[in-house]
């Protein structure tokens, strides 16, 4: 594998593999996380370090493929290291997309275009974690896209086992505080609603807290527009959380808001709906493709907070539909999301790789 060695997403997939029996190595330009892999997981860091090294390591990985001899290389994110891997000329080479790499690199201008389409042009496989991804990967290659989505660890991501009924109701979000994640359409959405119900249901009203997970460079911004819109009182930004911890957050919530501009998958959103959330969504293409409007949530346009209002307010005044939409997601993930099934779909499109070399 060649991939973000910090990544939670780069974790997972070593881990898992190698759980299911693959000699796994991870080469990365990043120091990975103390403690984050499992054993079996043989770390290779390569030299000079991010971004240089999508342009100058290609000599100490081709060196590194040269001595472990893989069968393949797993290749995620399909820009800088898509790069480097094709410099390096790893075959046979599964390039795996994760988002901003399709849906923003190749938009800043042709040169960024062209070089994302050779990357995928010199792949065996090419992988993308939605639909929605693999029809924007089309524009750009002729080249077979396999479906990979990031799977869920349903066991860890579970139901709250029992809900304070006259506790505080949080509405919460777990991004990064930049523009394509809409938190300042949250912030609207939430303020909108809770001047309706502090007019409609004032002891509803009094309860309700926007809680906000994650850091970015949006930050002060976003603090200052939520003391514009007088929600400071109950609105808490809670900074950046392990995802270890994030479980235990979501349990907290009543629902689960992410009002993307842009978002290629949206596994945040998966984990809260095997938590059981009832979640409210904009229509960008990964969200829009998970959840089921009206069945495991809501989808709602994007940057429209009055509509988003709307839902919200349905949601947070009918407890059993919460209930109904969050019980209908998790049944969801458990059909179609889980960690192992998308172990499986990987190690499906590594078999297809090879038999076409052999």
């Amino acid at each position: 594998m060649l991939a973000p060695g910090q990544s939670i997403h780069t974790i997972r997939w070593a881990n898992g593999l190698a759980q299911r029996g693959l000699n796994v190595h991870l080469a990365a330009l990043e120091a990975f996380p103390p403690g984050a892999y499992d054993p079996r997981v043989r770390l290779h860091r390569l030299p000079w370090g991010r971004p240089l090294g999508y342009a100058l390591a290609a000599g100490a990985l081709r060196r590194l493929v040269q001595r472990i001899q893989p069968d393949l290389t797993n290749v995620h994110y399909a820009t800088g290291y898509g790069l480097l891997a094709r410099h390096a000329g790893c075959r046979p080479m599964v390039l795996s997309a994760w988002g901003s790499d399709i849906y923003e690199f190749p938009r800043a201008s042709t040169w960024h275009r062209r070089l994302l389409q050779r990357n995928l042009n010199a792949a065996t496989a090419l992988c993308a974690t939605s639909q929605a991804m693999s029809r924007e990967m089309s524009k750009l290659t002729r080249g077979a896209i396999n479906i990979t989505p990031f799977g869920i660890d349903e066991s860890a991501f579970s139901p709250a086992s029992h809900r304070n009924p006259d506790g505080p109701i949080v509405i919460g979000t777990v991004k990064a505080l930049e523009h394509h994640y809409g938190i300042d359409v949250l912030l609207r959405t939430y303020a909108r609603t809770r001047s309706l119900l502090s007019t409609t249901h004032p002891a509803l009203a009094a309860r309700l807290q926007l809680h906000i997970y994650g850091d970015g460079s949006l930050r002060a911004e976003l603090q200052a527009l939520a003391a514009t819109l007088e929600i400071t009182g109950s609105t808490r930004f809670m900074g950046k959380i392990p995802h270890d911890s994030v479980p235990e957050v979501l349990r907290g919530f009543e629902v689960y808001a992410a009002l993307s501009r842009m978002d290629s998958f949206g596994v945040a959103i998966l984990e809260a709906s095997s938590c059981g959330l009832p979640v409210l969504v904009s229509d960008a293409d990964g969200p829009a493709e998970i959840v089921v409007d009206g069945q495991t949530g809501f989808v709602v346009p994007r940057e429209d907070d009055l509509a988003a209002s709307r839902r919200l307010t349905e949601l947070l005044l009918d407890p059993a539909r919460r209930q109904a939409l969050g019980q209908a997601g998790r049944q969801r993930v458990l059909e179609r999301y889980t960690w192992n099934l998308s172990l499986d779909a990987m190690l499906g499109v590594y078999h297809r790789a090879l038999s076409k070399i052999r």
